[in-house]
């Protein structure tokens, strides 16, 4: 172990990959597909005259250019409805990062909406108070970003803002829209709420720049921390302190596959997120991390559309199913748990490593009964297969069209209505130079370099006796059966939900 940047999650004591061990780096295969696809889009970009321009986009229109050879479906779709508000708010439920996103019955006091501003939208015979009551408005603060410090970019300082953003969800199935958004956790004269009412520029203005705090939590936080960071623990504590011959160790190695690589490969380029961390692991709990409580906790289990939650939980369940198999199986009772040494120092140096012996995480530090046991193994698969999939597989289709999910950004956030404009609005976004620098990285982080193994496919076959051998055949039964049930539900979507369709889930954190 190691600590990479105080109040982080400790990590592998290395410098560089050069250094690991040949069963924990990338295949041949797999390091050549790697470094093909960053080098081909840099080329790509190099020869349109774009990687290395530091200006201003000339227009919305040139920014196209940077996908054109690289179109998919989804990234077509973003580019056509990244302006609507029914688009804006589903990416809050199916977007890059679905978690943030909890029913709200009381208004933050700090955000101070009144019925007049919702009124229009709402539209007659309710109020505000009303729909509160009625649990049919949302909230998503991205709070933790106030007063975050920022990076500089070709000499110049970048700004962030800090939203709330109040949504609501019409009666039977209309979508999900936003009503009102505040830019600052601040309320007064200098920081305005925004409409959907207001000027068209305005409101797209204030659109944006919630979207460019939804990159930073995202990247920072609900992918970086809570996947890579989290799921490297995982793997270390692992490797030290299962053997090889226990069931636990067979059960979960798949699921640390290359973790260590690419982690140690990506430690090259992250301390810029070193605060938004610190910040986040002072609050970070067990239960954000275990799916079907985290969806209680948010509020969200009824609101439609939340293709996340529904597939999410498919395979949750798939996976404690298998997990509760597997345990039975070498775990005759709760007793079997508690004297089983080497798993109560596997579960401690989590606790202790990954999560700073911080007891109001809720983090377990020892585990008492099979019950427990099997959360504890569900959460710890899941984590490093279907949410990675979950908030890694789609950053190109959401970030390619820049202005739907902009990094950086180059102007402070407007602290009056009617001041917005095209020429203002363009300005405000990444410069060319980091926009491709950051869409390439995203292009490459955001598809599997070949050499893959989706989730439930063991080929080294760590298992040999019968019944684990029924059980992972029995798993694998079921993913097909929720890969098929999902196919089947995409059909007739507009935009389909494909990041946990099973075939596309890796078993373990890789890229």
């Amino acid at each position: 172990w190691k600590t990479y940047i105080p109040g982080w999650p400790h990590c592998l004591n290395e410098e560089t990959i050069k250094n690991l061990d040949l069963n924990i780096k990338y295949s041949l295969a797999k390091n050549i597909t790697f470094y093909l696809r960053g080098g081909s889009m840099l080329a790509d970009l190099k020869f349109k005259g774009l990687l290395d321009r530091k200006g201003l986009w000339k227009s919305l229109e040139e920014m196209r250019s940077v996908f054109n050879s690289r179109k998919t479906p989804a990234v077509e779709y973003v580019f056509e409805h990244w302006q609507e508000d029914a688009f804006f708010a589903y990416q809050f439920l199916n977007g890059l990062n679905p978690v943030l996103i909890r029913r709200c019955h009381h208004l933050p006091k700090n955000f101070p909406v009144t019925d007049a501003m919702v009124a229009p939208a709402l539209g007659p015979g309710t109020s505000l108070q009303a729909e509160l009551e009625k649990g049919s408005l949302f909230l998503v603060d991205h709070g933790i970003l106030s007063g975050i410090c920022t990076n500089v970019i070709n000499g110049r300082p970048q700004f962030s803002a800090a939203p709330m953003t109040l949504l609501y969800q019409r009666p039977g199935c209309g979508p999900l829209l936003p009503l009102a958004i505040q830019l600052s956790q601040t309320p007064g004269p200098d920081s305005p709420i925004f409409l959907p009412s207001d000027d068209k520029w305005d409101w797209l203005l204030a659109k944006t720049w919630v979207r460019n705090a939804e990159f930073s939590i995202h990247e920072a936080l609900t992918h970086l921390l809570q996947v890579h960071l989290v799921t490297e623990v995982f793997t270390l504590a692992t490797l030290r302190q299962l053997p090889h011959c226990h069931p636990l160790f067979k059960l979960l190695i798949p699921h640390t596959r290359y973790t260590l690589h690419i982690n140690t490969l990506a430690r090259l380029g992250i301390e810029g997120f070193s605060e938004l961390i610190q910040r986040y692991m002072e609050q970070l709990n067990y239960s954000v991390l275990c799916l079907p409580e985290d969806i209680r906790a948010r509020g969200v289990e009824d609101i439609p559309g939340y293709y996340y939650r529904d597939d999410g939980m498919q395979i949750w369940g798939a996976v404690e199913g298998f997990v509760s198999e597997m345990i039975g199986i070498y775990y005759l009772s709760d007793e079997f748990v508690r004297d089983d040494s080497e798993l109560q120092a596997w579960v401690w140096e989590i606790f202790s490593e990954g999560f700073l012996g911080r007891e109001s995480s809720g983090v377990p530090s020892s585990l008492g009964t099979r019950e427990a046991l099997i959360q504890y193994i569900t959460m710890v698969i899941f984590t490093c297969s279907a949410k990675h999939s979950a908030v890694g597989t789609g950053q190109f289709d959401f970030s390619a069209w820049m202005p739907n999910l902009p990094p950086t950004m180059q102007l402070p956030p407007p602290t009056s209505k009617g001041q917005a404009s095209p020429e203002g609005f363009i300005a405000t976004l990444p410069p060319v130079n980091a926009t491709c620098d950051v869409i390439t990285a995203l292009w490459v982080l955001s598809k599997e370099p070949g050499d893959r193994r989706p989730l439930g496919t063991y080929p080294d076959e760590h298992f040999t006796e019968a019944a684990p051998c029924w059980s992972i055949a029995a798993f694998q039964s079921r993913l097909a059966q929720i890969s098929r049930d999902i196919q089947e539900r995409n059909q007739d979507l507009e935009l389909p939900y494909t990041y946990l369709d099973p075939p596309i889930i890796e078993n373990s954190v890789s890229i």
